[in-house]
């Protein structure tokens, strides 16, 4: 039976399932392997501050993720169904592994920073 997101345990899985399936993604692995060559070992955890940040209000990222995006579009455009592919895969891991208002919370923000992503790509 499906819980909802509730602790830095759960970040996590949800984390390492879903960069597990981007990893391997036909449509979006290029920008993650190729354009950014990205250190799996050392995202993976910043993704987890990340989100456990902006879900559980942990206050332990510090990071800039639009400037890091910014920097990959100028590498190689990211366009708006690359962005929608993105928030696809994610809101299916989400739903995969967990059920509640955490789990909607979660999907519905990752959804709003990538419409402003998209946005600021595109200015």
């Amino acid at each position: 039976m499906k819980t909802d997101i509730k602790n830095r345990e759960d970040i996590e899985k949800l984390v390492n399932v879903f960069y597990g399936k981007v990893k391997k993604d036909a449509t979006i692995s290029y920008f993650f392997n190729d354009v950014a060559k990205v250190n799996w070992e050392n995202h993976l955890p910043k993704m987890c501050d990340f989100f456990e940040n902006i879900l559980l209000s942990s206050g332990n990222y510090d990071g800039n993720p639009m400037s890091a995006h910014e920097e990959l579009h100028k590498k190689s455009e990211v366009k708006d169904n690359h962005f929608q592919h993105w928030n696809a895969l994610f809101d299916a891991t989400v739903d995969e592994l967990f059920k509640g208002t955490k789990a909607e919370e979660i999907k519905q923000r990752a959804t709003n920073i990538a419409a402003a992503m998209m946005h600021k790509a595109h200015r």
